[in-house]
């Protein structure tokens, strides 16, 4: 490996962007480009980008390049690949990165193939694939190379992925693509039904963010929101309360749930006693709602806990995964 050539663990979601370099996450942007329709010109790609979702004129299209975990539209991921990478590593460097990337356990080959290939294409040196939930594990510090289980729920933006890790590999796991985005859509859905106030998925996501909760919570908070009336088409409020959010979301954390359920149903028995021992850890954005650790817990009968940066795990780990390549080359998805 060239002297001065940068290791980049890159997870690569369908809600967020996180990069991973010399130890620390160097980047955190929203997964989100704007694009000028009539050139197909990139205006903008992150967090600016991500203000004016919802809110950009006919002529601007503002889009997730990633959907469900995996690439929706190869190109305009490439750019924005390319993007980060230039970010991270300097426009004119002379030694290339070597990058890891992650990809959903339920990807299909060509699914993977496309990732690596835009990786390759966005300027890297050597590109490499790590399945999620083997990330997560690595990046929340579990011993993965013990022959004991390790058990791991990453809740991401698009997918759900849950694994049993042990000896640098996964030894079964099980995906859905239900995630952060579904319990957004779950509350607009929830709030034009009940209120007949239609409201964007931003609005949705800080509902979740202010007062959601995946149990009904001892003291409960109310959040006034705004939106349009669906019948007259008018600006109208209306005031939700953390109970509402629960009862919205029920069924899309029940499709969670279930992913985890699926994995300890198909354990071998030795491997699942010790997940029942050690606990199942909680990665991804989805584990900051409130209460999802004990109301997993409850569902399963596994202890549930928290990892220390849940959102950060997966490009952690990717990162690390590239320091001991060569041990955990064997469970690593082949392209």
């Amino acid at each position: 490996m060239p002297l001065f050539a940068k290791d980049v663990g890159i997870d690569l979601g369908t809600v967020n962007v996180l990069v991973y370099e010399g130890g620390d996450i160097v980047m955190h942007e929203p997964c989100v480009v704007a694009i000028r329709v009539d050139e197909q010109k990139i205006v903008s790609i992150g967090q600016e980008a991500r203000e004016m979702y919802g809110r950009a004129p006919e002529s601007i299209e503002v889009m997730r390049p990633i959907k469900d975990g995996v690439i929706a539209d190869y190109e305009v991921t490439e750019r924005m690949l390319h993007y980060f990478l230039s970010k991270v590593c300097g426009q004119m460097r002379l030694f290339k990165p070597r990058v890891m990337l992650s990809v959903p356990y339920g990807a299909t080959s060509v699914e993977s193939r496309a990732v690596h290939e835009a990786a390759k294409e966005a300027g890297s040196r050597e590109a490499f694939l790590i399945h999620e939930p083997l990330a997560a594990a690595i990046g929340a510090g579990l011993p993965v190379g013990t022959p004991a289980g390790n058990m791991v729920l990453d809740i991401g933006g698009g997918a759900t992925e849950a694994a049993i890790v042990a000896l640098y590999g996964i030894v079964t796991a099980h995906s859905a693509r239900v995630g952060g985005i579904a319990l957004d859509q779950a509350i607009a859905a929830y709030v034009r039904k009940k209120y007949g106030i239609i409201i964007g998925e931003m609005t949705a996501e800080e509902i979740k963010i202010r007062i959601g909760s995946a149990l009904p919570m001892e003291k409960e908070l109310a959040v006034e929101i705004q939106g349009r009336d669906h019948l007259t088409g008018l600006p109208r409020d209306a005031t939700i309360t953390s109970g509402e959010v629960t009862e919205a979301i029920d069924e899309p954390l029940q499709a969670i749930i279930a992913v985890a359920k699926a994995v300890l149903e198909k354990t071998p028995p030795e491997l699942a006693s010790d997940a029942i021992d050690r606990g199942m850890v909680l990665c991804g954005g989805g584990a900051h709602l409130r209460g999802i650790d004990q109301c997993i817990s409850n569902a399963i009968g596994v202890p549930t806990y928290l990892a220390d940066n849940p959102i950060g795990c997966v490009a952690v780990g990717a990162g690390r995964a590239l320091e001991m390549y060569e041990v955990i080359k064997p469970h690593l998805p082949r392209v």
